[in-house]
């Protein structure tokens, strides 16, 4: 080791980006607002932040509409395939990583001189074990599926920003939703979906096709005030360099004392599938919230909601295939039905990716937001009942 440089990342603040979905920002960033981080900038596919290591820390514990938090190293010029060796073998790497770690590079790229992420990938590996092989006399191994240390090269306009991912596993995957139905929404993006509509515990809250039940359980985890990172096994950055599992520990347990117990109201979910709707419980129950969520069998066409006031979420499916869209054309007029003949005073929300079914809902959205599931673009449209 060389006189005064250090081997494990160093005190002191650094640059982050938490990725969210696109149309999600706003509310990550009023999340990151409400748990004080620092140097918040909201940007196309995410929001930059500022803090030291404890912050990454918070960041994944808490941030419910994030799909990962990357810790940015290193940002410079990039127009050719020796730039980007260069630039990549010049960053501390021993501060991050050791001989005994393994690690795995992934790529964006966009508007670049260099197109061909496989390429790209693989110059910044070799740059990487290069640097680690001149320091140590040997080389880490590349694990593409399970890495101890993942690295994300993104590529825009002949500039390369190099992060770690702190999340590993995207943080939609909470670790709770072993089991799915047909086309499961990302926890990420349902919690996105019961910020949008600002319900806040205190009303009831019904999804009448509540599929796995994704969004109720994440309403709950919201209001019950429990942080979705408790339920999650591991994180990227417990295998770092420097990593301090006190403080995480010191972290969860502040989330843990936290936590509610219960709530003034039961959360409802409805589907017509018995075996849908077990998978649902079982979810519920891996995510501490089995107590406030209720799930029982029912149609559409014989749903009627809670007596007093409330919020009514629907996630119904869209047909993405030929000729689906056809056949859920009656679905989306049973639901318009439903919200006209019985559901005066609560306020409804339907998210879809296909405008031509939201209109036979028959009833006009006071609201639109545009978001996006995955590529496909979507709407998120609030319906007032009077």
């Amino acid at each position: 080791m060389r006189s005064g440089q250090r081997e494990t990342p160093v005190a002191g603040s650094y640059p982050f980006f938490a990725a969210t979905a696109r149309g999600v920002e706003e509310l990550l960033a009023a999340e990151m607002a409400r748990l004080g981080l620092d140097g918040i900038a909201v940007e196309k596919g995410g929001v930059r932040f500022a803090g030291d290591l404890a912050a990454c820390y918070r960041a994944n514990l808490w941030l419910r509409t994030a799909s990962r938090v990357l810790l940015q190293v290193a940002s410079f010029p990039c127009d050719s395939p020796e730039r980007l060796y260069e630039g990549v073998r010049s960053i501390p790497w021993q501060q991050w990583l050791t001989p005994e770690m393994t690690l795995a590079v992934e790529c964006n790229l966009r508007d670049s001189v260099l197109t061909h992420s496989g390429f790209v990938a693989l110059k910044t590996k070799d740059a990487i074990v290069d640097a680690l092989r001149d320091r140590f006399g040997r080389r880490p191994n590349v694990a593409p599926k399970d890495p101890d240390l993942l690295v994300n090269i993104h590529l825009a306009r002949n500039r390369c920003t190099v992060s770690l991912d702190s999340s590993g596993a995207g943080l939609d995957k909470r670790g709770y939703r072993t089991e799915t139905g047909e086309a499961p929404l990302r926890e990420t993006l349902a919690a996105a979906l019961v910020d949008f509509t600002g319900w806040d515990g205190t009303v009831p809250l019904v999804d009448p096709m509540c599929g796995s039940g994704t969004i109720l359980i994440e309403a709950a985890l919201k209001a019950l005030d429990r942080a979705p990172g408790l339920i999650r096994q591991r994180f990227g950055f417990q295998r770092w360099r420097g990593y301090e599992p006190n403080l995480w520990e010191e972290l969860c347990s502040e989330a843990r004392e936290r936590e509610q117990a219960t709530l003034p109201l039961a959360l409802l979910g409805r589907d017509r599938l018995e075996n849908v709707l077990m998978a649902a419980r079982k979810n519920s129950r891996r995510a501490g919230v089995a107590q406030v969520v209720s799930f029982m069998r029912g149609d559409i066409r014989s749903f009627t909601p809670p007596e007093q006031p409330g919020v009514i979420l629907f996630n119904p499916p869209y047909g993405q295939r030929l000729g689906e869209e056809e056949q859920l054309k009656v679905l989306y007029r049973q639901i318009g039905d439903v919200l006209k003949q019985r559901c005066a005073g609560h306020t409804a929300w339907i998210f879809t990716g296909s405008l031509n079914l939201a209109k036979e809902v028959g009833l006009k959205a006071s609201r639109r937001i545009v978001l996006y599931n995955g590529p496909l673009e979507c709407r998120l449209l609030k319906f007032d009942l009077y």
